[in-house]
């Protein structure tokens, strides 16, 4: 039953990221799916998202609301280098 929720849960988080990957590319950029452990979501920011100033605003005002608007029971999403 575990892991019907996990692959459930995955799958949205999986969704959310694909809503925001445009803006992402439009950018030069992309986002991976690291992993999701508990409540908890990794991702990868890569191309011209990996290191750009920006990034952090793109983290919690893109990327996290959108997988916490997709996904409400995510509390944290990380991004890691």
């Amino acid at each position: 039953m575990k892991n019907i929720k996990h692959e459930e849960t995955v799958t949205k988080v999986l969704d959310a990221l694909e809503s925001i990957r445009p803006f992402l590319n439009k950018d030069g950029g992309d986002i991976e799916l690291v992993d999701l452990k508990g409540k908890t979501v990794f991702v990868k920011l890569v191309g011209n998202c990996n290191g750009c100033p920006m990034s952090f605003s793109t983290m919690r005002l893109g990327v996290e609301n959108t997988i916490k608007q997709f996904v409400p029971e995510i509390v944290e999403v990380l991004n890691v280098e």
